[in-house]
């Protein structure tokens, strides 16, 4: 099977994944082993029973022959048992073991790589992309054994009988080898066509799976019904192109070897018309070069399976292959103080050629509650974002407690760092394993009602059916948006870390329950750096300072009352507000 250097490289990468079940893969290629030397028996078998069985009517060939049969085809039927089992049990291995390493690495990204890939490509790769890698793995190289030394064997047997005539047969594997070569180009580049189809659809598929109440309410049925069906139809379009290629190698190939076949009937009539070739002897060469039919004709569609697992593998190991988060920190730290600084920090967003904050310079004690406002897009979640170190400031510095967060292992970092957004993040499990999530899960029964109580979440969690075993649901959605919220900040109360960042953490709430919130922050900010970023005034109000950011520029800093009577930029916007 000829391939391109670029081929092999994949291929090599792609059989690491196999080597640790070598026991198991051995079983099935010292199967197709068996099945590709007992493939010249059959014709081996013709001769003798045609010439000595019914020309000769030799008793022992009439009495062994048939038992030779049913010999030779019990062996080859447990031998492809054996191979098929074997080679379905590596391969689910391999699957298995690519979205293990891929859902790691997935999970090691940086957030820049979420931001420029849709959830539905990433799906694409793990629903799709890696099960077209099965036949590529595994099926495809015992394949090409077995059908190769089966091709070998049954042209050795045809040498053995004729030479001259398997030379013949023979002329016919250029041509078979350039068809292959052409059809092959063609295939891997509608194999990933279809792969990127397919990304389409699970994209517009997840997009109206959670957009689903919007469409109702906007009437966007037809809309997505039209989206969908180009997504789908462009699928369909590439899969037949790649099917239209894949089915034309087949007749090409028959063609090509149906006029040598041809030609070597005629030959062999001349040379049985002059007794150099005899009936058992024609017969068997002609069943063994019968038999190369198929093995020829698996080499031809094994291409198409390499072909689809190779650009699936392009896929997949491009994931592996994507850099991960930088974590160049060294530095391992206890609990912080909380004391933060950003020095003439500039950021821009990966792909942007404009700051999303400039020259941001702010020093915050341990303990201090900021707030942080302005419109939207002025930079506040991106300040929020960059002391978790979720993006890598552009230039300038950011510290926490004196040492340069750039020195710190993100995970030292992350311990200390509590964080609730806006868009909760919550899963489908018990409200208790959504409070005591990850590092948390080992938290006593006690610590997390504590939490909960002083999330003011502990009311409603009581009158759930099942308590804090309640399975709440995709998202929470068994939740209203107040709950959700209010379990995201027991969350992070349970985490009690010393630097806490609220973004947007009272906006899903009514006003009872925001008032509830502001009670159980009034609390838990005692011996906490916070780090408050909200569009609705009132809830900062009592902020140890207010920090104004506008176009990523820190406009104005002072406390509410200071602001107000400054009658600058936050003067505005509470005036925007609450005249609204």
């Amino acid at each position: 099977m000829p391939v391109t250097g670029n081929d092999a490289r994949l291929y090599k990468r792609l059989l690491r994944y196999v080597i640790p079940y070598w026991r198991t893969f051995m079983i099935a290629i010292v199967s197709m082993l068996i099945l590709a030397l007992s493939a010249p028996a059959l014709p081996a078998l013709m001769q003798p029973m045609l010439d000595g069985a019914f020309v000769e009517k030799d008793p022992v060939t009439m009495k062994w022959i048939p038992v030779l049969f049913v010999l030779l085809f019990t062996i080859r039927g447990l031998a492809a048992y054996a191979s098929g089992v074997a080679l379905a049990w590596v391969s689910s291995k391999v699957i298995m073991d690519l979205r293990q390493e891929m859902f790691i690495k997935i999970l090691s990204l940086s957030s820049s790589y979420y931001d420029n890939q849709s959830s539905g490509s990433l799906l694409s790769k793990f629903t799709f992309d890696v099960t077209q890698i099965k036949e590529a793995a595994t099926n495809a190289i015992t394949t090409i054994v077995r059908d190769s030394l089966s091709i070998v064997g049954l042209l050795g047997w045809m040498f053995y009988i004729d030479w001259k005539l398997t030379l013949v047969a023979m002329v016919c594997a250029p041509f078979i080898t350039v068809v292959v070569l052409v059809i092959r180009k063609r295939l891997r580049k509608m194999s990933r066509k279809v792969q990127d189809t397919m990304a389409d659809i699970n994209h517009v598929l997840s997009e109206c799976i959670n957009g689903h109440k919007l469409v109702k309410l906007y009437d966007g049925k037809e809309q997505e019904v039209h989206r969908f069906q180009e997504v789908i139809n462009a699928n369909r379009r590439y899969s037949m192109k790649f099917s239209m290629a894949a089915a034309a190698s087949s007749p090409m190939i028959q063609i090509i070897t149906s006029v040598a076949i041809a030609v070597i009937i005629y030959i062999s009539i001349q040379k049985a018309s002059a007794n150099e070739i005899s009936v058992g002897e024609f017969t068997s060469f002609f069943t063994a070069m019968a038999m190369l039919l198929n093995p020829i004709k698996r080499l031809a569609k094994v291409n198409e399976n390499l072909q689809k697992g190779l650009a699936a593998c392009e896929s997949v190991f491009a994931l592996l292959d994507h850099l991960i988060e930088p974590d160049a920190g060294k530095q391992t730290l206890e609990r912080v103080k909380g004391e933060i600084e950003f020095c003439g920090v500039n950021f821009s967003y990966e792909g942007s050629d404009q700051n999303a904050l400039s020259n941001i310079t702010i020093h915050i004690k341990p303990g201090e509650t900021i707030a942080l406002v302005g419109a939207s897009g002025s930079g506040k979640s991106t300040m929020a974002n960059l002391v978790p170190s979720f993006y890598s400031v552009t230039e300038g510095n950011i510290l926490l407690d004196g040492k340069n967060i750039k020195d710190i292992s993100l995970k030292s970092l992350r311990q200390n760092i509590a964080l609730v957004s806006q868009d909760v993040v919550l899963f489908n499990d018990t409200v208790r394993n959504n409070i005591a999530y990850g590092s948390l899960s080992g938290s006593s029964e006690e610590s997390i009602i504590a939490a909960a109580r002083a999330a003011h979440a502990l009311e409603f969690i009581e009158d759930l059916q099942d308590g804090f075993d309640t399975i709440i649901g995709e998202k929470g959605l068994k939740l209203s948006g107040g709950q959700r919220q209010r379990l995201a900040i027991a969350r992070a109360l349970l985490k009690d870390a010393p630097v806490l960042i609220m973004d947007e953490a009272t906006s899903s709430l009514d006003t009872y329950s925001e008032r509830q919130i502001q009670l159980a922050l009034e609390e838990v900010k005692e011996g906490r750096t916070c780090l408050i970023i909200a569009h609705r005034l009132s809830t900062i109000e009592k902020a140890d300072r207010i920090i104004v950011i506008d176009n990523g520029v820190i406009v104005e800093t002072g406390k509410h009352a200071e602001l107000i009577k400054k009658d600058g930029a936050y003067a505005r916007l509470h005036q925007l507000q609450f005249n609204a």
